[in-house]
């Protein structure tokens, strides 16, 4: 058996070497080789968590830069030896006097530093360790993702208190984090390892119908990626096509920020047109948007495209370099189809991110900020300007004059105030979102024009913080206005836990537990900011107490739809309403019931009897 284990140990190791090789001078592979060798050397005898070998998991993140990421040679060999400081006797200097002072750096920047005390947590330091790196070198955030991939890929032999520790780090500060950096491809696998280990049943509830939903759809998606084939070869395009589905997590944004079910979470597949530019055109500097723009004509001649559907991130990318023409098409099957339209360069570059080359001023802008995050003493502010700051989507509004201000979607006319100027920003008065007088709590959206009106007479309020969205913003505010647990077996007033569900404890100050739902927000933010309250909790169904839900029916009005719905309640289920509440428009009803359960079991056989009822569309519940 040890035997076996050794010879995937070095063959994992040598598939590092051949990757790479065609890369890298010969004396820089040997460099790589002799990383190896001392990691193997240090963590001989060290055991992983599953009871694995150590060395596997330097292997397994020196894998994930040279063929994940396409990192130098000196990052490789800091992903070989990025434990070797933290966990064995070597030290810094011991890899600077074998490696030189590069790889020095990037190991000592992600080395977890042992304290008798920690300024805030020590999951808070460690991330303000991490965020002042990248002042200096992008290279160690990269090894530090790699790092937090590989250990989510092999959390499962993980205590549960331990996983949701982990995962909720994940979710808050790394996922966000290789978002911004546009490595799209690592923070989905992290989203969705994050919510897989948090949130186990609704992980897979979501996972099977994302299942079947493909089933559905297949033989309707091919037919239209098979005619966009057709279409492009006969125009002599070199073009190929790839077609994406969505992933678990990514679906349950949606549901929550669209506060929907399943079924009416639009687009869960893209479709993308990967091209290469078409060299006979003279013009270099604009070769691949006008390719695209071609493709987009050919393509708008055969299929009926949907109105406001047009995006041109090629023009105006995300905040993190991404770039593609976006729009939807109806296909043959009656369904609309979006429709990512990118070069090979653009598509790597969404791979890749910051790894590649994309220009310095987005680079200096992102460092600036994760450096004035590292920077903040206040524990508060600090995790509170992680979670603006690393925001999942932006979008990019002008000024009067034209220019391009990139804000963090949700964000509003004080953040763009702000983000101008904090001169603007402490004067603002009122805006004007293309040319209509607005408040300044007026929340923006891409390609508004937004004028702002200050006054010497006006100074920041309290009540800004309510919406106030952006770090900068805030952070500003907090500085200005000096803003200023209950916890012993009780529910968090955001998410509200029922018993049964899939719940994580957090303990206070004063010793109390408050159960958390483990996609609670909060949950989230505090298992990133003190992971070490966390306690694993479980909330048993006692057969004396229930709870009170909410919840929002809409269907299509008919004779006795109502008195069908009662009988749900108390024929099929004999439980009490609360409160029921209907609204009928143009045959369409709208119904709010307020009852109690007893678990999150009985509240889902409630919502699962009351949808097969005929004519409803929708159940969900609504938050108290």
């Amino acid at each position: 058996m040890e035997k076996t284990i050794q010879e995937q140990i070095d063959r994992a190791a040598r598939h590092v070497f051949d990757v790479m090789k065609p890369r890298v001078t010969a004396e820089d592979l040997q460099r790589i080789q002799n990383a190896y060798a001392l990691a193997a050397e240090a963590h001989k005898g060290q055991k992983r968590n599953t009871g694995q070998p150590y060395i596997i998991h330097p292997i397994a993140v020196a894998a994930i830069t040279a063929e994940e990421l396409e990192l130098d040679a000196n990052t490789v060999i800091a992903a070989f030896l990025h434990d070797v400081v933290e966990d064995t006797p070597y030290t810094v200097d011991d890899i600077r006097a074998r490696f030189g002072d590069d790889v020095a750096f990037i190991v000592d920047a992600v080395t977890k530093r042992k304290k008798e005390k920690y300024e805030n947590t020590k999951q808070v330091d460690n991330y303000k360790q991490i965020l002042d790196s990248v002042h200096y070198d992008i290279r160690a955030l990269l090894v530090k993702l790699s790092d937090r991939l590989h250990n989510m890929r092999t959390l499962y032999g993980m205590r549960p208190d331990k996983q949701m520790k982990i995962a909720g780090e994940t979710d808050f500060f790394y996922a966000p984090l290789a978002g911004r950096l546009g490595l799209y491809r690592v923070k989905s696998e992290l989203e969705n390892l994050s919510f897989q280990f948090r949130c186990p049943r609704d992980y897979e509830i979501i996972r099977e119908q994302l299942d079947q939903d493909k089933e559905h759809t297949a033989a309707a998606v091919k037919v239209f990626a098979d005619k966009i084939g057709g279409i492009l070869a006969d125009k002599g395009l070199d073009a190929r096509l790839d077609i994406r589905y969505r992933k678990p997590y990514s679906i349950w944004r949606d549901m929550k920020e669209g506060n929907c079910d399943f079924s009416h979470v639009p687009f869960k597949h893209y479709v993308r047109v990967i091209y290469q530019p078409m060299r006979q055109w003279i013009d270099n500097d604009t070769v691949e948007k006008d390719t695209a723009l071609y493709i987009y004509s050919v393509l708008a001649k055969h299929f009926k495209e949907r109105p406001g559907s047009l995006y041109n991130y090629i023009d105006n990318p995300k905040d993190n370099g991404y770039q593609s023409f976006h729009v939807k098409f109806l296909n043959q099957a009656g369904a609309w189809e979006e429709l990512h339209i990118g070069s090979e360069r653009m598509h790597r570059n969404a791979r890749l991110g910051c790894v590649v080359e994309r220009g310095e001023t987005w680079l200096e802008r992102f460092k600036t900020v994760l450096q004035n995050l590292a920077d903040d003493s206040d524990s508060f502010l600090f995790m509170e300007g992680v979670s603006t700051s690393l925001y999942n989507e932006d979008i990019i509004a002008f000024t009067p004059k034209g220019k391009g201000i990139i804000l963090p979607k949700g964000a509003t006319a004080l953040d763009f105030a702000y983000e101008v100027h904090t001169d603007i920003g402490e004067r603002a008065q009122y805006a004007r979102v293309n040319g209509k007088l607005c408040p300044l709590r007026t929340e923006l959206h891409r390609g508004d024009c937004v004028e702002i009106g200050v006054s010497d007479a006006v100074s920041p309020k309290a009540e800004w913080l309510d919406f106030a969205k952006t770090f900068k913003a805030r952070r500003r505010l907090h500085e200005l206005l000096k803003h200023q647990g209950e916890a012993a077996f009780t529910r968090c007033p955001v998410c509200h836990p029922l018993p049964g569900d899939d719940v994580v404890g957090f303990k206070g100050e004063d010793g109390l537990l408050m159960l958390h739902n483990r996609h609670c927000p909060e949950a989230i933010k505090l298992a990133s900011e003190n992971g070490d309250a966390i306690v694993s909790a479980s909330f048993p169904e006692h057969p004396d107490l229930t709870y009170p839900v909410r919840i929002k029916i809409t269907a299509i009005d008919r004779y006795h739809l109502l008195h069908d719905i009662i009988d749900c309640f108390t024929e099929e289920r004999h439980l009490s309403m609360d409160k029921i509440g209907t609204v009928t428009q143009d045959q369409i009803v709208d119904c709010l019931i307020d009852f109690q359960v007893h678990s999150a079991d009985e509240f889902y056989q409630v919502i699962k009897s009351i949808s097969s009822i005929p004519g409803i569309d929708e159940v969900q519940r609504i938050l108290l």
